[in-house]
């Protein structure tokens, strides 16, 4: 039985070895980059802001989601604390590699204000996610390689390494994308010089409506020892929204469909 055992570990590993080396970088984050998410969502999102002293704060959020003609919509509303309660940010994502479109609405100026191209690696509400990690990157703006096959909880992983085509502050990432079910269970972010910058894990994801869904999420930045999560409640799949929904309107009318 050991003897069996051990035999099939080895051809287990040959196999992937294997896969490994006839899988194509573009190829798998273009399966990530396509996987099923559900034509339109709502959830409720927790989210976790801790800084350099421990000291922790908490915001409640709701988003929205549409999947239509080529561009994916994303809508969320700040509910508390008070301080940004009533804030909203707008992002538009293109399918056929244009720029992401984002936008925020200030309640306190009462005006909707347009993110600017130079601005999508800024802070994102004062978290460790960026406004560019709030969009979907298009694969093409990088060029990736499969470095090799790696399991994680249980789960093989292809490691893909991104090189950014561009001008970034992060211009190399590897992504850990779960074979087969294309969602990544890690990413590390890598600066100019080398060193890592960054690192997102998925605590946790659960299957509703036959779709994989990301429930637990933490972006550690391990320059400024600070880290945000996002925890993900109440997910909801096939809605109706009206053809103005996710629009500069609705943000400043709030959550209301």
């Amino acid at each position: 039985m050991k003897r069996t055992s051990i035999l099939m570990l080895l051809m287990l590993s040959i196999a992937l070895s294997l896969s490994a080396a006839e899988l194509d970088g573009t190829q798998v984050m273009w399966e990530v980059y396509n996987r099923d998410s559900g034509d339109t969502m709502s959830a409720n999102l927790i989210m976790t802001i801790t800084n350099a002293r421990g000291s922790v704060r908490e915001r409640s959020i709701a988003q929205y989601r549409q999947d239509l003609d080529g561009v994916e919509s994303k809508l969320m509303f700040f509910l508390s604390p008070s301080d940004v309660r009533n804030t909203s940010f707008l992002s538009f994502s293109y399918e056929d590699g244009r720029n992401d479109d984002q936008y925020i609405y200030l309640p306190a100026l009462k005006r909707v204000k347009r993110i600017a191209s130079d601005s999508k690696n800024d802070s994102f509400m004062g978290s460790d996610f960026t406004y560019d990690d709030m969009g979907s990157r298009h694969p093409d703006l990088d060029r990736h390689t499969v470095l090799r096959t790696e399991p994680v909880d249980g789960l093989l992983t292809l490691v893909v390494e991104s090189i950014a085509l561009g001008d970034e502050d992060y211009p190399r990432t590897l992504s850990w994308v779960v074979d087969g079910q294309w969602f990544g269970l890690k990413k590390e972010f890598y600066l100019p010089d080398g060193s890592l910058g960054k690192t997102l894990t998925i605590d946790a994801f659960d299957e509703i409506d036959g779709i994989a869904v990301i429930t637990d999420m933490t972006m550690s930045n391990h320059k400024q020892n600070t880290s945000t999560r996002i925890q993900m409640q109440d997910v909801e799949f096939n809605l109706e929204f009206e053809s103005n929904f996710f629009s500069e309107r609705q943000m400043k009318i709030g959550p209301k469909r």
